[in-house]
């Protein structure tokens, strides 16, 4: 069986989320925190030896208060993370175990994710060695100018939108940090393509919804609803409800 490494990135800033009490991995999301639901999708699946929650070192004292027991009980090693998403992925790639074949990497804020999805894009992996979820453009796309004028409509034909799971040989997605030179890469995707290498695209679902507004955490609470959930060995945190500590 292939083995795989597993990285949540959740040291960004938060700007676009305008909440005063939290930042959006540690917002609460039916009964726990939005990375919790993005981790315990990985953590009971036998082909998951590593899971590896990356935070931002401003948040670290908090999340010990509130987390690292969690953290702890679940097998979640915490690293600190970078200036940007990119170098935050790096500092978890220093610490992924050897027996890890494949390294995943799935935003910590993305927690309506199904053990399907998940399937997919991991075997995918195994057979092309770079795969990720995305889902087809459907909408109208307009270039718009500073002016916020439309300059023109983008034709969307062939146009998909990225998501995560983003799935790869752990040898190619070393290789393409290696390579990177500061490259501010907003995906893993991007930097295996600087590389010349082809990497696959497995349908995923408009539920698979990143939060990055309050708006969004309404929808992910609509999306979770309509998901399964999956089965856990254990409670995901000592605390029975996040909103006393606000």
């Amino acid at each position: 069986m292939a083995q795989f490494a597993v990285i949540l990135p959740a040291a960004g800033k938060s700007s676009r989320y305008h909440d005063k009490n939290y930042k959006k991995p540690f917002a609460p999301l039916d009964g726990r925190a939005v990375w919790m639901h993005s981790a315990e999708r990985f953590l009971n699946r036998r082909d998951v030896v590593q899971t590896i929650l990356v935070i931002a070192k401003d948040d670290r004292e908090y999340f010990n208060f509130k987390f690292a027991s969690n953290a702890a009980i679940l097998g979640i090693e915490v690293v600190d993370g970078g200036a940007e998403r990119a170098d935050s992925v790096e500092n978890a790639l220093a610490r992924v175990k050897p027996a890890a074949e494949y390294v995943c990497v799935h935003d910590a804020a993305r927690p309506c994710l199904v053990d399907e999805w998940i399937d997919r894009v991991f075997q995918a992996a195994i057979e092309t060695q770079a795969a990720i979820l995305a889902v087809p453009v459907t909408a109208t796309l307009k270039r718009v100018g500073p002016d916020k004028r439309i300059e023109e409509t983008v034709a969307r034909a062939n146009l998909w939108e990225a998501q995560t799971p983003q799935v790869f040989r752990r040898e190619l997605l070393l290789e393409a940090y290696a390579r990177r030179g500061g490259f501010g890469a907003t995906d893993e995707a991007q930097l295996v393509e600087r590389l010349g290498k082809p990497v696959t695209v497995v349908q995923g679902s408009p539920l698979n919804v990143k939060i990055t507004t309050r708006e969004d955490l309404r929808l992910a609470e609509a999306a979770l609803k309509a998901l399964p959930k999956p089965k856990l060995a254990g409670p995901l945190h000592p605390f029975a409800d996040d909103d006393m500590w606000r």
